[in-house]
């Protein structure tokens, strides 16, 4: 339940040209303002302005840095601008000056976000040697549900099993439309001339996938993340892994106040079928309860989908000691 006020009047609004801002640089410092990371496709991985793990800056615009000189605020101004740093290398002498054109926190954020999934994708086609898929789901909505058939080819070509992870999403309204894609009635295979195992996938409603999955969820799925999991479970589709989720199941309205603004209202809740508990308040409880640890990120690590991936290859193992093997009856 909420309230949204409408916009003020212009006039209300203080207008400026622009907003005095603290930069991205594009990299991660440590307390001396070394280098720890850079991020992939940021304003520090470009040719002409390249910093590395290790590089030390030593000044900004002219300016050396000390102990008692606070970076922000040698940062701080606007965001289209050209900041030139003092870079000392460890494999160099002399200093240098690198121009960066700075990025928003929100940016570098996203940034961060798209090199985390890059490398638990990497670490699933390792660890399984690419017989294993992993595919991540940010939002319930209609433009992640087509990413999410489009991953199902292209992630999930020639794959045994899928890692879907629905850890730190807020919710939408497309489970029902992946459940659609992950239950559709397995009632033959065909085998073509190559000798694949398949079926015609444009004979479905939409992409299809009928090999064994396993969902991450945590304690930051929301709504309908939670009816995703929650449907996991309640079908026997698959394993879920990772922390119960975080209970917040409702479906909403939302209703005009004397044109001040919109009030949002609960509409209908959630059950169930089987026991009819509520799913408002009482979250998505895994099969497999796996915590993370607060210094596992900085590590690198991920215990979750580590366990995903051993349930996975459990589960694939299984089925494929289920399926019956091609029979050529030639006799008439």
């Amino acid at each position: 339940m909420g309230f949204s006020p409408n916009d003020f009047p212009k006039e209300w609004k203080y207008n400026e040209a622009w907003r005095s801002a603290t930069p991205h640089l594009g990299v991660r410092l440590d307390h001396t303002r070394r280098v720890t990371f850079v991020h992939p496709n940021g304003p520090a991985d470009r040719p002409k302005s390249r910093l590395k793990a290790g590089d030390l800056i030593t000044g900004i615009d002219g300016q050396n840095l000390r102990p008692d000189i606070s970076l922000t605020s040698l940062l701080n101004g606007r965001l289209d601008r050209d900041i030139i740093l003092t870079v000392k290398s460890e494999d160099e002498e002399e200093a240098r000056d690198v121009t960066i054109r700075p990025i928003s926190h929100g940016q570098a954020r996203a940034l961060a976000h798209a090199a985390h999934l890059d490398h638990r994708n990497e670490t699933v086609k390792t660890a399984t040697e690419g017989k294993l898929g992993y595919l991540h789901v940010a939002r319930m909505m209609w433009d992640e549900f087509e990413k999410f058939e489009h991953h199902i080819y292209e992630r999930g070509a020639g794959k045994d099993g899928l890692i879907i992870d629905v850890r730190d999403n807020g919710g939408g309204f497309t489970a029902d439309h992946r459940l659609t894609v992950l239950t559709q009635p397995l009632h033959a295979y065909t085998v073509g001339r190559n000798g694949r195992i398949g079926y015609p996938q444009d004979r479905h409603v939409y992409a299809s996938w009928n090999k064994p999955v396993v969902v991450i969820c945590n304690e930051n799925s929301f709504s309908n993340a939670e009816i995703f999991s929650h449907a996991i479970k309640s079908l026997n589709r698959g394993k879920v892994v990772g922390i119960p989720t975080a209970g917040g199941v409702i479906s909403t309205g939302s209703a005009n106040i004397l044109g001040l603004g919109r009030m949002r209202l609960p509409g209908r809740g959630w059950f169930l079928p089987h026991n009819g508990e509520d799913m408002e308040l009482y979250g998505a409880i895994p099969h497999i309860i796996v915590d993370v640890a607060p210094d596992d990120l900085p590590k690198g690590k991920d215990p979750q989908l580590e366990k995903a991936i051993e349930v996975l290859k459990k589960e694939v193992q299984e089925r494929s000691q289920k399926i019956a093997p091609p029979v050529y009856n030639s006799q008439r």
